[in-house]
C-alpha cells in the first residue's frame, strides 16, 4: 500500500468509524453526562484549544473529570497520577477512556483522527519544543484519540517523560500503516477493558 492510499483509507475509515461510534456510544455518553451533572458542579464537557496538524488550533471535546476551573490557582500543569483536580466520577472516566468518547466528535470534523499522537496546548508545545529537538515533527500528521505513545509508555506528567513520549510518537510517523494503526486500537481496547487507563 502506498503512503498515499493509506492516507485515503485512513482518512475515510475514520470519518466511518466516528460515525458508528457516536451512534453507538450515544446511551453511554448520556449516562457519563448524568453522572458528571449529579456528581459535581461544572460543565459536563471540558473543552480546551489543542494543535492540530500543522500546529493548527482547534477546540478539542472531552467529557469533564476534573473539578471546575482545575487551573485557576496554579495555571496550565500537566494532570498527574493521583491528581487532586480528578473527581470521583472523573477517577473512573480516565480509567475506563471514557472521557475520550466527546473526541469522536472531533474525529468526524476531522481535527482528529483515532490513532495519532495526542494533541497538546500550544502553552506545553513551545516549552517541550526548546528542549526536545525536532519536537514540531509531531505535527505533520494528525493527533490521534489513542496512539502509539499511549499503549507503550507511562503517563507522560513529567519533562522526561514528555520526551519517552516524543520518541513513540515518532516511532509511529515512521512506521505509521493500517497494520500499525489497528494493532494501537487492539492494545487501546485492552487498556480499557483492564481499566489501566489514567
Amino acid at each position: 500500500m502506498t503512503p498515499f492510499d493509506y492516507k485515503k483509507l485512513k482518512y475515510f475509515s475514520d470519518k466511518l468509524l466516528a460515525f458508528f461510534g457516536i451512534f453507538l456510544s450515544a446511551p453511554i455518553m448520556m449516562l457519563c453526562a448524568l453522572a458528571i451533572r449529579l456528581s459535581s458542579r461544572g460543565p459536563v464537557f471540558f473543552r480546551q484549544e489543542r494543535l492540530g496538524k500543522d500546529e493548527k488550533p482547534f477546540v478539542l471535546f472531552k467529557f469533564r473529570s476534573m473539578i471546575d476551573n482545575a487551573e485557576r490557582e496554579t495555571g496550565p500543569k500537566w494532570a498527574a497520577e493521583n491528581d487532586p483536580r480528578i473527581t470521583v466520577i472523573g477517577k473512573f472516566l480516565r480509567k475506563t477512556r471514557l472521557d475520550e468518547l466527546p473526541q469522536l466528535f472531533n474525529v468526524l470534523k476531522g481535527d482528529m483522527s483515532f490513532v495519532g499522537p495526542r494533541p497538546i496546548r500550544k502553552y506545553f508545545a513551545d516549552i517541550l519544543a526548546q528542549d526536545i529537538p525536532h519536537y514540531s515533527l509531531r505535527f505533520t500528521v494528525n493527533p490521534g484519540i489513542t496512539g502509539w505513545a499511549q499503549v507503550c509508555g507511562d503517563y507522560a506528567g513529567s519533562m522526561e517523560g514528555q520526551r519517552e513520549k516524543f520518541e513513540f510518537d515518532l516511532y509511529y510517523i515512521e512506521h505509521q500503516s493500517i497494520q500499525l494503526d489497528f494493532l494501537i486500537i487492539i492494545k487501546t481496547i485492552k487498556t480499557v477493558l483492564s481499566q489501566r487507563g489514567q
